[in-house]
C-alpha cells in the first residue's frame, strides 16, 4: 500500500512537470524574433552648463553630509554672484528675481 501511494504521487508529479514544460515551450516557438535594436547615429545633445551643474560637478568626489554642505555653499555663492550682477546693473523688484533665476540657469 505504501508503494502504491508513493508511485501515484511520483506519476502525478511527472505528469504535472511535463504539462508545465509543454506550456512554457510552446509559446516560445510561436513568438516572432525580437526586433533589432537601432542605434542613434546623431551625436549626443550638449548638456546645458548651469551653475547647478557646475556645483554638482565640483562636489562629485564628496560623499554624505560633506557633499550636501559643499553643494549648499556652492549654490549660495552662485546666487550671491548673480545678485551682485543684478545690483551692478541696477535691476530692482520682480525683474531682479527673474534675472537671478535666469542667471542661475546660465
Amino acid at each position: 500500500m505504501r508503494y502504491l501511494v508513493s508511485t501515484l504521487l511520483a506519476a502525478g508529479a511527472v505528469v504535472f512537470a511535463v504539462a508545465a514544460l509543454a506550456q512554457s515551450a510552446a509559446p516560445m516557438a510561436s513568438m516572432p524574433p525580437s526586433p533589432v535594436v537601432q542605434t542613434n547615429p546623431a551625436p549626443a545633445a550638449p548638456v546645458i552648463e548651469s551653475k547647478r551643474y557646475a556645483c554638482r560637478a565640483s562636489t562629485q568626489d564628496l560623499h554624505g553630509q560633506a557633499r550636501v554642505d559643499q553643494m549648499q555653499l556652492c549654490m549660495a555663492q552662485a546666487r550671491l554672484d548673480c545678485l551682485k550682477q543684478a545690483i551692478a546693473q541696477k535691476i530692482v523688484g520682480p525683474l531682479r528675481r527673474k534675472y537671478i533665476k535666469s542667471c542661475m540657469q546660465q
